[in-house]
């Protein structure tokens, strides 16, 4: 299937870091490689870096792809090929069910589960619906987490200067983000705690969020951009963080984290309810209890059980055996996929033939 084209698809920044190892893996299988970018990615004239190429609407549906990754929640119908679904972070609970990480769209040939914790609630609906698949792979945004990155990690720790090195990340849900709550705690940290911080936030955190948490940096800080993150949880001692796929994307490293208000406290977590605790819960972190740490363990393992980098080619392979066995084996879309069709037609503007 070499030299077959394949669409990369998205609409945030958080997507880059998930499709780039990707890409990556399919330029080195033979693959031509293209991208379409929708929403606040299409908004700013975002691109990949070439050889991928850029296409919009039309250019999508003409390449007839053999496959479209899928690093959000939805692909247009009219586009060709088997549609395969990534995700865009792990399972945190934020949402119930049936709006959150197992809602079934009626959208997607191919789920790509990232561990045995996704991988069993996504076999039973394939078996319950019969009209997708589903394949634990991994998931290709942790591949730089254990593969080499150049040196890029390092040298973002070398900023550190020999001090222990906090990241904090926070999501942009106003329930259950902590970067409102926990901004003053932090500074007085950064003065008195000798250590390093490492700061970013969700790309869709307010405008004045993200100023106050730039401001920070200097002597003591660095702001963390999204293309940036993966780098930065490798180069990272430990976690504080909230309701967010961080927490987890960190987890796999068997490192600690702290979260403040989680919305579900689990047993690997160290959780908090107030801002004042911050720094008795950063020491109780940078020394974790043996407990902790076999909960820690515990929990990577059932979420993303996958330390060798090679995700992205598990991916690959996935793809082309589902394509070689055809999809033909499929149920029909339910009807709501065909509602979706049109409701994407009517948004993006095109009316043309599908691929």
């Amino acid at each position: 299937m070499n030299n077959a084209n394949v669409l990369l698809t998205a609409r945030e920044r958080y997507a880059l870091p998930i499709l780039k190892p990707l890409a990556d893996a399919l330029l080195r299988a033979g693959y031509n490689v293209h991208a379409w970018f929708d929403g606040p990615l299409a908004a700013a004239g975002e691109s990949m870096p070439a050889p991928v190429s850029m296409v919009d609407t039309r250019g999508a549906v003409a390449l007839k792809p053999m496959a479209v990754f899928c690093a959000m929640d939805w692909v247009p119908p009219f586009f060709g090929g088997a549609k395969v679904q990534l995700f865009h972070g792990f399972n945190t609970s934020k949402h119930s069910d049936k709006r959150g990480h197992f809602r079934i769209r009626g959208l997607f040939d191919l789920y790509c589960t990232q561990g045995p914790a996704t991988t069993l609630p996504f076999q039973k609906l394939a078996d319950e619906l019969g009209h997708f698949t589903v394949v634990e792979t991994g998931w290709p945004k942790l591949d730089p987490l254990f593969r080499d990155d150049g040196g890029a990690a390092r040298q973002m720790r070398d900023r550190a200067q020999g001090k222990q090195v906090v990241m904090f990340a926070s999501t942009f849900t106003e329930r259950v983000s902590a970067a409102p709550h926990l901004y003053e705690a932090i500074k007085e940290s950064m003065a008195k705690d000798g250590r390093y911080w490492l700061l970013t936030l969700h790309p869709k955190c307010p405008p004045e969020l993200f100023a106050r948490y730039r401001a920070l940096a200097g002597e003591n800080a660095f702001f963390v951009e999204p293309e940036q993150i993966v780098t930065a949880q490798r180069a990272a001692d430990v976690l504080l963080s909230d309701t967010t796929s961080v927490v987890p994307e960190f987890v796999v490293q068997h490192k600690p984290v702290v979260t403040f208000r989680h919305r579900v406290p689990q047993s690997y977590m160290l959780d908090f309810t107030e801002a004042a605790r911050l720094p008795e819960m950063l020491e109780r972190a940078f020394s974790p209890s043996r407990e902790l740490q076999s909960a820690i363990v515990a929990y990577a393992n059932d979420i993303h059980p996958y330390r060798d980098g090679r995700s992205s080619e598990r991916v690959i392979k996935a793809v082309e055996e589902v394509v070689a066995g055809g999809l033909g084996r499929l149920k029909p879309k339910p009807f709501m996929t065909k509602v979706r069709d049109l409701q994407l037609r009517k948004r993006l503007g095109y009316w043309g033939p599908r691929a």
